[in-house]
Parts: structure tokens; sequence; C-alpha cells
């Protein structure tokens, strides 16, 4: 589950030119407006990420014009991504306990990490905001999303922190993250299964999903391969996220294959020669040997551009991808537009 609201620490603040009542803030990688003169740099706060529903308490009555929605803005000219909050917001309880941990830091207590990271998202009840799906997408449900896959929702790197700092300088490869639906086939021991993000669906001739896997016989060359495998990818197309990159019909770019048996993604090099093989199509590719920069605010800004699909369309961001030795396995972030957020009221 995806860490909403979690303690961070205030890392640096900024004035803002010609604003009285506010100022910038840095959380984590992130960018937020806050009240002016209500934070001191080391401040242990409340952050909620945008994505971020927030539960329509009195507490939060300020953000029901936006729905309780936490989303990308622009305000005087600066970025503001995500909201912070005093340690006030927690429940007594949850409040008592992260007071504790900090104490127990500053008294060099061994073994005691302090407060900043807890995850207090459903101490807050806060929920993740999910893009409604069309209905040739919704599907029959047949279970939740299995257990023996992993979900396709890549960190961002503004959660990261550390990643310019260890691989800094190395070799990436860059690709462009499609905004459609999130789609999963796998065969696993005689089993064929379609997946939306979170969802099994049942066989449905009306569901765009299963429709492509038919027609391109997914689950025919999944049985001749005879290797326990899930195939990820994002569907786009009419209907989907406002058809972007002006696709007709419906059709799926894939990202990762996964060996269910050994748990563990299939080098890049793999994944391309079998959808070649089987005449499927891989996400565009932004630069195969990028140099990842020693800073955030570079990996960030390089989010930013157009679409490959569609030169006149803001790309959504791009999803940076690296195969370590065999005992560190995949390393894999996004960087999402900022652009793409505000034209998007993301």
């Amino acid at each position: 589950m995806r860490k909403l609201a979690t303690i961070q620490k205030i890392l640096e603040i900024n004035s803002i030119q010609n604003a009285d009542k506010i100022e910038h803030a840095k959380i984590l990688g992130w960018r937020v407006v806050v009240e002016k003169n209500k934070y001191n740099v080391g401040d242990l706060v409340v952050y909620c990420e945008i994505d971020s529903l927030l539960p329509p308490k009195p507490e939060f009555e300020f953000l029901k014009d936006s729905n309780y929605r936490i989303r990308t803005r622009k305000m005087r000219g600066v970025i503001s991504q995500g909201i912070c909050f005093s340690l006030d917001i927690l429940p007594l309880e949850t409040r008592w306990h992260v007071q504790e941990l900090e104490k127990a830091r500053i008294m060099n207590i061994p073994g005691a990490d302090g407060a900043e990271g807890i995850d207090v998202t459903t101490a807050l009840g806060v929920e993740k905001y999910e893009v409604p799906i069309p209905a040739q997408l919704a599907g029959k449900v047949k279970g939740g999303f299995p257990s023996f896959l992993i979900r396709t929702d890549e960190d961002r790197i503004q959660i990261l922190p550390e990643v310019p700092v260890k691989y800094g300088g190395l070799q990436f490869i860059v690709t462009e993250k499609l905004h459609g639906s999130s789609t999963t086939y796998f065969w696993r021991n005689g089993e064929f299964g379609v997946c939306s993000r979170n969802l099994q669906l049942l066989e449905d001739d009306k569901n765009s999903m299963w429709k492509f896997a038919r027609e391109n016989k997914i689950e025919e060359k999944m049985v001749l391969l005879g290797r326990n495998l899930a195939l990820q990818g994002e569907i786009i197309g009419e209907g989907i996220q406002k058809n972007r990159y002006r696709v007709k019909g419906h059709t799926v770019r894939f990202f990762c294959m996964f060996d269910i048996d050994k748990y563990e993604y299939l080098p890049y090099d793999e994944m391309l020669a079998i959808l070649e093989e089987w005449n499927l199509e891989p996400v565009p590719c932004v630069d195969w040997n990028y140099k990842l920069p020693h800073t955030l605010d570079e990996i960030i800004e390089y989010g930013m551009g157009k679409s490959v699909l569609n030169p006149d369309a803001e790309r959504e961001g791009v999803v940076f991808v690296r195969y370590e030795a065999e005992e560190q396995g995949r390393v894999s972030f996004k960087s999402i537009s900022n652009k793409f957020l505000l034209d998007n009221k993301e």
C-alpha cells in the first residue's frame, strides 16, 4: 500500500516573491507551499502526497471545494505538490507514539530511529484517489489482484532522495510513462488471467483488455513459452484518458515481464526479444543509455517533454529502469511531468 501520509521533516524554507502569507518548503524531494512563519527547518510535520484523498472531516473542511483531493497546484508562480499539517492533526494515540519515538532519537537511545518516515495514512483515514475506469475497461470482477504478482506502480523520484546519491552517473533505460490504464496478463500453472490495476477480471468479450488478449493470442503464446510469467503494460486508445495519443481503437504497450516462480523481473533485453517474437509493442523508449544526474531537481526536470507517440501532446512523465547484479535485481522509479500535472489538474 502506498504511503500517502507520513511523518516528514522540513528540509528547507524559501521565500516566495511578492507573497506575504505563504512560503515554499522542501519535504523529501517535494516542494510545498505552506503558511508563512508556521514551520521552521527541522520541524516534523504530517505530509500528504498528491493523489491523497482526505476524509470529509471538520479539520479538512477547507478542502471540500476540491472534493478533498490533493493535486499539483501553482501558487504565486511556484509549484506546490502535497500538503502538510502540524502533528496536532494526528489522533491522540498516534501523536503520542510519534512524540515518544522522536524523544528516544533525541536522547540517543540505542536502536531509536525517530519518527521520520512513519506511515500515518490509515491513522488519518487517507485513501488514494483513483481515476474512474472507463466502462470498456471495468469488466466483471473475478477477484482481487493476485498475491503472486506485483502491482504496476513505480515510486516517484521525490520520495527517493537517496537515488541520485547512489546511482548518479550510472546508465539507465528511460521509457515514456503512458497515461492509460494498467493491464496485466499472466499464465500460471495452467491458468490464464487478465487484471486491471487492482482486480482480476472474468473473461468478457466487451472488455478491451480481454479483447486485446484474444485478438493477439496472448494466452496461446504464453502456453507455448512454457513458463509461469506475467506481462504488464498500459492500455491506451479511444475513450481512455482523453486518448491524448490519438490511437484508433485500443492497444497495449508493454513495459515489463515478471517471472512468477522466481519472483523477479526479466531483463529488459529478454522482454524485448519475447515481445518482438510475439509481435507486441513495448512502451516508447526515450533514451537507452541515459546517465542519471546527481540531483533530484535534474531528474524531476527530465520528466517533462513531448510524447514519443504524439509530439503534439505533453508526456505524463518517464520511467527509469536499471538492471543490477543478481542480488539487487531491477531498480526503477518514475518522474512525472509537472507541466502535465498542472495542465491536466492532477
